[in-house]
C-alpha cells in the first residue's frame, strides 16, 4: 500500500511542479506589468510595487507632508502607487471622484451615497441638484441670524468662563464646538450644546474622527475596504462609526417628523426655516429622487417607522442624506479653516494689527451692526477677504488627494500617457502649496499674496482646490465664507487674545485635519473711545 502511494504521489509531483512555475511566472508577470506600465512616472520605488506606502502615509497622520516631499522631489506628476498618480500643478485640476470609503456604512442599511461622497455622476446629479439653490449666496444671507445667535452664545460662554478668571483655554476647541453649534442651528434649529457645556456632548467630536480615522487608510486600497468595512457579514463583528453619526441625524429628523405630526412644527415659517425644514420640503415635492433601494432606510432608525410610509421611504433617505452631509462635512471644513486663520492672527501679530485696523477704519467710516458686524458690513472688506483666502488655502479640510480614473483610450497629462483605468488625483494641500502659482512663500502665511492686480488673484482664486472643482465644487463654501466673514470681526473686535506657545499648535491628518493647542488668554478689548476717555482729566 505504501508503495502504491508512493507511486501515486511521484505521479503527482510533476503536475504540481507546473503549476508552481506557472504560480510563480504568473506573479512575476503580474509584478513586471506593474511595475512597467507605469514605469514612465517618476516617484518613490516601492510605489511602483505596492500601496502600502500610502497607507502608512496615512496612518502616521501627516500624509499631507508626504505628499507634499514627493512632489518636491519629482515634480508636479508622481506615483503613489502600481496604479495611481497624484498630480501637483492647478491646470490639471480633474473633477473629484470619491472613493466609497467615505459613506458611511450601516449593518441593515448599506453604504450611505451624500453629496460629497457618492462616485457616480449621475447619482451625485439626483442628489445634488434639488438642494444647490438652498446654498447660493442668495438663500445664505437669510441664515445671518442664525450664525448670529450661535456667536451670541459663544462671546457669552467666553466672557462668563475666561475673562475674570483668566484661566487659559485652547481656542482650536471653542472654533470647533462652534462651527458645529452653527450648524446645528442652521440645519436643526437647536444647537448641540457645545458651546454652553463646553465639551464635546455625546462624544460627537470624538466619533466623527474616529470615523475619520478608520476611513482615510481604506482610501488607498479600496478593494479591501468594500471587503472588510462595507460587507455586511464583517460587520457584524465591529461597531460601524458611520452608524453612530447617522443615529445622531435620524434622532434629529425622527424629532422634527414628530414635531410636524403634532403641528408643532409650524413655527418654522417661511421667514425662519432652518435647512432641514426646507429638505423636507423639496423631498416631498421632487418626483425625480434616485432610487437607491427598495427595502426601508429607516430600519437604521426604528423610531422612523411611525413617521414614513412606505411611498416616502426612498425620500426619507434623501433627507438623511443631505443632512447628514451636513452634520459632518458643514461642520469640521469650516472649522478648520477658522482654526488657520486664528492661529497664524495670533503668531502674526502684524497682520492682526493691520486686519484690526481695516475693521476700525471700517466701522469709522460708516459704523458697523452692534453687538457684531452684519455681512453687509465685512462682505467686502479686502484685507479680511485675504486673510480668510490665506486660511482656505493653507489648511483644507481635507488632505489626501481627490480621485477619478482615466476614461477609456487614455490621456496625456503633462506630457506623460496615462493607460486607462489609472487612478489620477489631486491633493488641496499640495495644489494650495503649488509655488509656481502662490509663489515661493507657498508654505508661509502671506495674506498679502492676495492683495495683487485683479487679474493675478482670479487666477490664484481658480487654482484652489479647497471646495472641490467642477461639478464637485463644495455646496456649502458660502455657507462657510458666511460663518468666517462674522466670526473673524466679531471675536477680534471685542477680545485681545494672547498666544502662549506658539509651539504648541498641533495638527492630524486623516482625510479632515484636526488641530489643536492654541493655547490663549483672553480679555476685553478696550476700544479706541474707551482708550480716550480713560486718558481724558
Amino acid at each position: 500500500m505504501y508503495a502504491r502511494f508512493n507511486t501515486g504521489l511521484q505521479g503527482w509531483l510533476p503536475l504540481a511542479q507546473m503549476l508552481l512555475v506557472l504560480g510563480v511566472a504568473g506573479i512575476l508577470l503580474h509584478v513586471a506589468r506593474v511595475y512597467w506600465r507605469l514605469g514612465h512616472v517618476p516617484g518613490p520605488f516601492w510605489a511602483r510595487l505596492t500601496n502600502i506606502q500610502r497607507i502608512v502615509w496615512v496612518k502616521s497622520g501627516i500624509a499631507h507632508e508626504k505628499h507634499q516631499e514627493a512632489h518636491d522631489r519629482y515634480g508636479d506628476i508622481v506615483r503613489f502607487g502600481p496604479n495611481m498618480i497624484s498630480l501637483g500643478d492647478p491646470d490639471w485640476i480633474p473633477l473629484g471622484n470619491f472613493y466609497r470609503t467615505l459613506m458611511p456604512y450601516t449593518r441593515k442599511g448599506g453604504a450611505l451615497p451624500a453629496v460629497f461622497n457618492t462616485r457616480d455622476e449621475t447619482l451625485h446629479r439626483q442628489i445634488k441638484t434639488p438642494i444647490a439653490p438652498l446654498f447660493s449666496m442668495s438663500n445664505t444671507l437669510p441664515l445671518e441670524s442664525f450664525v448670529d445667535r450661535t456667536i451670541k452664545v459663544m462671546t457669552d460662554q467666553l466672557d462668563e468662563r475666561f475673562i475674570d478668571s483668566q484661566a487659559t483655554f485652547d481656542l482650536a476647541n471653542w472654533l470647533q464646538y462652534f462651527a458645529f453649534d452653527v450648524m446645528g442651528t442652521l440645519t436643526f434649529s437647536k444647537r448641540y450644546g457645545f458651546l454652553e457645556q463646553g465639551r464635546d456632548v455625546g462624544q460627537m467630536l470624538s466619533t466623527i474622527w474616529d470615523y475619520m480615522k478608520t476611513a482615510a487608510p481604506m482610501t488607498q486600497i479600496p478593494w479591501f475596504d468594500e471587503i472588510w468595512y462595507k460587507n455586511s457579514f464583517t460587520a457584524l463583528f465591529r461597531k460601524t462609526t458611520g452608524f453612530s453619526i447617522l443615529s445622531i441625524v435620524g434622532k434629529c429628523i425622527a424629532e422634527r417628523k414628530e414635531a410636524q405630526k403634532s403641528g408643532k412644527g409650524a413655527e418654522h415659517g417661511r421667514g425662519d426655516r432652518d435647512m432641514l425644514s426646507q429638505f423636507f420640503e423639496i423631498a416631498a415635492n421632487n418626483p425625480s429622487l434616485p432610487q437607491w433601494c427598495v427595502c426601508s432606510p429607516l430600519k437604521l432608525y426604528p423610531s422612523h417607522r411611525n413617521h414614513c410610509s412606505p411611498i416616502n421611504r426612498i425620500r426619507c433617505r434623501c433627507v438623511t442624506a443631505w443632512t447628514f452631509s451636513n452634520v459632518i462635512a458643514g461642520s469640521d471644513s469650516t472649522a478648520v479653516v477658522m482654526k488657520t486663520i486664528w492661529y497664524n492672527l495670533l503668531a502674526h501679530p502684524k497682520t492682526m494689527q493691520s486686519l484690526l485696523e481695516e475693521l476700525r477704519q471700517a466701522d469709522a467710516k460708516r459704523p458697523m451692526a452692534k453687538p457684531y458686524p452684519a455681512w453687509r458690513d465685512v462682505c467686502d472688506l479686502p484685507y479680511l477677504d485675504a486673510c480668510i483666502q490665506e486660511g482656505v488655502r493653507m489648511h483644507p479640510p481635507f488632505c489626501l488627494p481627490l480621485e477619478r480614473v482615466v476614461p477609456a483610450g487614455g490621456i496625456t497629462i503633462g506630457g506623460k500617457f496615462l493607460p486607462e483605468a489609472t487612478v489620477v488625483g489631486m491633493s488641496p494641500y499640495v495644489v494650495n502649496r503649488h509655488k509656481p502659482t502662490f509663489g515661493q512663500d507657498a508654505e508661509d502665511w502671506n495674506p498679502d499674496r492676495w492683495m495683487v492686480p485683479k487679474e493675478l488673484r482670479q487666477k490664484r482664486e481658480a487654482a484652489i482646490m479647497t471646495f472641490g472643482a467642477g461639478r464637485r465644487v463644495c455646496l456649502g463654501r458660502h455657507i462657510a465664507m458666511l460663518e468666517l466673514k462674522k466670526i473673524v470681526p466679531a471675536l477680534l473686535l471685542r477680545y485681545e487674545f494672547q498666544l502662549l506657545d506658539p509651539k504648541r499648535y498641533r495638527l492630524e491628518n486623516s482625510w479632515f485635519f484636526r488641530q489643536w493647542g492654541i493655547d490663549v488668554k483672553v480679555k476685553k478689548r478696550v476700544s479706541d473711545q474707551e482708550s480716550s476717555s480713560d486718558r481724558a482729566p
